[in-house]
């Protein structure tokens, strides 16, 4: 007799918006996935595909009602499912867990109170987190809903990696330390990177790197996070699509002495800096390439700034690990930019990264990029950071129990 398909929808929530996967498990089967943007707008428009593309415009004022629509998109006619209680689980990314939360969790009110306590720390994502929790328990009622923490997979940095040259006691008192995020990324080519060299996940070391629009570096020792480029916010490190990254704090002291307010400050280092401040023309690398190739001298100072401080976090990592099996890019840029690859692997020789240029070039997908005598490994592994939650959710639903991987 067939087994009932066990179906899990991931979730999530922005500020204004709901994204969802629906999973068949456990095979992993995408079965739709989409969004709905401008929640509270009067354009809020629902995007579903399921074989197909659908765009409808919808009128809802709050995540719950969004949420609603999705279901409802979800089963019937145009549906994959004949009815919203075929759902047996709900997975939510939640982006801050702090020292709480060292893997994945069903949610119950104790762990919902640690992630509002946490909003602190993510005033623009645990929140929205936490409304998308509450809006999915009450549209499905008795229904297991486990939470997938960005930070989760950093839990095992070590002091010396996590805390600031800061008084011990802002530590103690506010929790100032390096949490690090993309964790579930991280994580999941981590795990891929391993299952392709036929290592088991926790006989491998390397450096992940996440880029996109938000960019991470992760060292991994023995499938394990030990240091990550990001910190207590998703500020610190690379230079990113409009984040700053790393800078002299001294900096914001000299601006406020010309007139910037923190609030000021908090835009210009967040939403007017990285590739698009350095560029003056787009936070977009794919646009900033075509420009530099057409000549223009701020589009190319603004990658040659961006694959420079890469490879010095590459650097950096190779000599936190002393050895390295692998070099895995992921993310927008990561997966799909095969210019900054050669640039970012260009020089590092001397540390065993070789890459094969026509490899990469070719590339589309998954695969290995590097030479033979390559002692890394370069591989692009394209994240799946939902699929990573549908299996978490999947595992804790069956189990009832913390979810460690």
């Amino acid at each position: 007799m067939e087994a009932e398909p066990f179906i899990v929808l991931v979730v999530n929530c922005g500020s204004s918006s709901v994204k969802f996967r629906l999973y068949r498990m456990p095979e992993q089967q995408c079965l739709a996935t989409g969004r709905v943007e401008c929640i509270g707008e009067a354009g809020a428009t629902l995007v579903v595909q399921n074989g197909g593309r659908r765009t409808t415009k919808v009128a809802v004022s709050d995540h719950q009602e969004a949420l609603g629509v999705i279901l409802s998109s979800l089963a019937g006619e145009k549906g994959v499912l004949d009815e919203v209680r075929e759902i047996k689980a709900v997975g939510h990314r939640v982006v801050h867990g702090g020292e709480a939360f060292t893997g994945s969790v069903l949610i119950d009110d104790a762990v919902t109170a640690t992630i509002e306590r946490m909003a602190d720390l993510a005033p623009l994502h645990n929140p929205a987190n936490l409304t998308g929790i509450r809006a999915a328990q009450a549209a499905l009622p008795g229904v297991p809903q486990v939470a997938c923490f960005d930070t989760a997979f950093h839990a095992t940095l070590p002091e010396k990696a996590y805390l600031y040259g800061l008084p011990y006691e802002l530590y103690e008192q506010y929790g100032i330390r390096r949490y690090g995020f993309h964790g579930t990324s991280h994580r999941y080519v981590a795990r891929r990177a391993a299952a392709l060299l036929g290592r088991h996940k926790y006989d491998i070391n390397g450096i992940t790197c996440h880029l996109g629009n938000g960019c991470s570096l992760t060292a991994v020792r023995n499938g394990r996070s030990v240091d990550t480029s990001m910190g207590l916010t998703p500020l610190e490190g690379l230079v990113m699509g409009t984040r700053s990254g790393d800078l002299d704090p001294a900096i914001l002291f000299y601006l406020e002495g010309k007139g910037y307010d923190a609030e000021r400050l908090n835009q210009l280092c967040n939403k007017e800096s990285g590739l698009l401040g350095l560029s003056g023309r787009s936070n977009d690398m794919r646009t900033l390439v075509k420009l530099a190739r057409e000549g223009d001298a701020r589009a190319l100072l603004a990658i040659d700034v961006f694959v420079y401080r890469l490879k010095k976090y590459i650097g950096a990592y190779m000599a936190v690990l002393g050895s390295a099996d692998v070099l895995v890019f992921t993310g927008g840029i990561g997966e799909n930019a095969a210019f900054i690859r050669a640039q970012a692997c260009q020089g590092l020789e001397g540390l065993g990264i070789i890459l094969n240029n026509r490899l990469n070039e070719d590339l589309n997908g998954e695969g290995e990029i590097s030479t033979l005598n390559s002692r890394v490994h370069v591989l692009v592994i394209p994240t799946d950071e939902e699929a990573a939650i549908a299996a978490d959710t999947y595992g804790l639903a069956l189990a009832s129990q913390p979810f460690l991987s």
